[in-house]
């Protein structure tokens, strides 16, 4: 999740004493944006490792590492390392890659089918810490029959396998035999991709040179410096002092960019923002409560004012452009308060001398965290206690640091995002199955529905098509009918790039986008107009 890389960026920016007005010292300052080799990048999150059994660019687009497969423009897979996309048997339970000849690490070193076994059984490897091993628990086995030739086995079909195919692939050498947790690796990594690792200073940036012997053509740039600036505002005051070619910014701060040099570059997404209410705090486990501010707030009105219309009203996880979304679920966009306090009338919840409803002795107030440094979310936390006090229920918003939120998410609220335009299986299994209750930022309210659990089991485990988008349907009325997210909206990821930056193509993107999958995608294709 996104977050917790601002987490990490923010507590290591504070502890290297850099967290001021100019975001880190003049002596830190990247390349000049104006040098045509060089392009120079900020955004708000900061990995933890550079490594992608560790989590790093799982869905591709890493700049370090290539998967089996990639994808384009339009998100279509396409083979990366593989030669093509890999053949699946017809019982869906047989995946079959052949590798791509002359493929080399960074190091010289040659791509054989047996880093990419080494890859996926490392993820599987319960001493590894990493979140996708859950992701990959339908392989039963992983084999390299010839240098050149990868077969994953199935415990079961899985209908989206082939995307998390993505999954940027290791040296074995450089890993075998190590603690992957600790290794000299992930902060010095060896790929395949179009850049190498020059160097890593944390909070402050990293530095990408160009690999001349890339399989997909030398870069167009000699250099990619990515630099982390978790704060909103000083990333676009370093952004108009010119030190970046791109940044991403909230919509509002991206607007004053729109000329004299600039353009802003509106990109859509599958990303969504809510409000996420645990299951077991004493008024947010209130169902009452969960459905009167599911109907109070006003949506429109967030996306026209917090989002300068740069989105849409949001009501489920899956996004308004996939198959699979499901169109019964849609509610009114704006506020209706007239339906919020017929459902708190009759669940008892009685208006109070100071507005405020109240049941049993108690009072409808509870707590809204959000990220201190993110903007957006401090806006619409700000919005949505609006909407929750015409109703009369008082929310009291947060903003705290990522540590200090991890610990208080069973018990306060908090503006989360997440979201994926490739399959609704990804995040939504983790984010809303019971298995995952309080495991970190999956399901962190702790959300609880046998119904939820067998629609999402039955959806993943399914090829047929016409199963699965029922599967989803049910699983989307079920979370509506629940609430234990209010749903606000899905942004449009803002950029401002410097008008003289030539190669540049959106594609609808997730929630992770921070090296990964941002703009930048594809910045190995980008140039500078002399």
């Amino acid at each position: 999740m996104r977050c917790l890389s601002v987490r990490r960026s923010v507590a290591v920016m504070a502890a290297a004493g850099v967290v001021g007005v100019a975001g880190c010292s003049a002596g830190s300052t990247p390349a000049s944006s104006g040098d045509a080799a060089t392009l120079v990048v900020a955004t708000a999150g900061e990995p933890e490792a550079l490594n992608p059994l560790l989590n790093y660019g799982v869905d591709g687009a890493s700049l370090i590492f290539d998967g089996l497969v990639a994808r384009e423009g339009n998100n279509n897979l396409v083979g990366g390392l593989a030669r093509e996309t890999p053949a699946v048997s017809a019982d869906g339970r047989t995946v079959t890659a052949r590798l791509r000849e002359g493929v080399r690490f960074h190091d010289g070193a040659p791509l054989t089918s047996a880093d990419v076994v080494f890859t996926y059984q490392a993820v599987l490897d319960p001493k590894v810490d990493s979140t996708l091993r859950s992701d990959l628990d339908m392989l039963a086995a992983v084999e390299a029959p010839d240098p050149a030739t990868v077969v994953f086995r199935l415990k079961h079909p899985y209908a989206p396998f082939l995307q998390r195919l993505t999954l940027g692939i290791v040296p074995a050498k450089a890993l075998a035999g190590q603690d992957i947790n600790k290794a000299a690796f992930n902060r010095a990594p060896v790929g395949t991709g179009p850049y190498r690792v020059q160097s890593w200073t944390p909070g402050d940036r990293l530095v990408l040179k160009a690999n001349e012997a890339y399989h997909g053509g030398e870069p167009s740039n000699a250099t990619v410096v990515v630099a982390f600036v978790a704060d909103d505002n000083v990333r676009a005051q370093r952004l108009r002092a010119g030190e970046f070619d791109a940044a991403e910014l909230p919509p509002k701060l991206a607007a004053g960019f729109d000329a004299g040099g600039h353009r802003v570059q509106k990109t859509p997404t599958a990303d969504y923002r809510g409000v996420m209410l645990p299951m077991g705090g004493p008024i947010t486990g209130d169902l009452a409560i969960r459905q009167a501010l599911n109907v109070a707030v006003d949506r429109s009105a967030m996306v026209a004012g917090v989002l300068g219309g740069a989105g849409e009203p949001a009501f489920g996880p899956v996004p308004p452009s996939s198959p699979f979304a499901e169109p019964s679920i849609v509610g009114r966009p704006g506020a209706d308060p007239v339906a919020a306090a017929a459902v708190l009338d009759a669940a008892g919840w009685a208006p109070g001398p100071d507005g405020v409803r109240g049941r049993d002795g108690r009072r409808a107030a509870f707590t809204l965290m959000y990220p201190a440094s993110d903007s957006l979310r401090k806006e619409l936390a700000l919005a949505f206690t609006a909407d929750a006090k015409k109703v009369g229920i008082a929310v009291t918003p947060q903003g705290l640091t990522w540590d200090a939120i991890t610990p208080r998410m069973r018990n306060d609220a908090l503006i989360m995002g997440w979201g994926t335009p490739y399959d609704p299986d990804f995040v939504s299994y983790k984010l809303f199955g019971s298995a995952f209750a309080g495991k970190g930022f999956f399901n962190p309210g702790f959300y609880k529905s046998p119904a939820v659990d067998q629609a999402l089991q039955t959806g993943r485990g399914s090829v047929d098509p016409a199963t699965r988008k029922a599967a989803y349907a049910t699983f989307q009325k079920q979370l509506a009918a629940d609430v234990p997210w209010v749903f606000l909206t899905y942004l449009q990821h803002t950029y401002v790039v410097r008008d003289t930056i030539v190669g540049v193509v959106p594609r609808v993107e997730p929630h992770e986008h921070d090296v990964a999958n941002s703009l930048w995608w594809n910045i190995n294709t980008w140039t500078k107009k002399r």
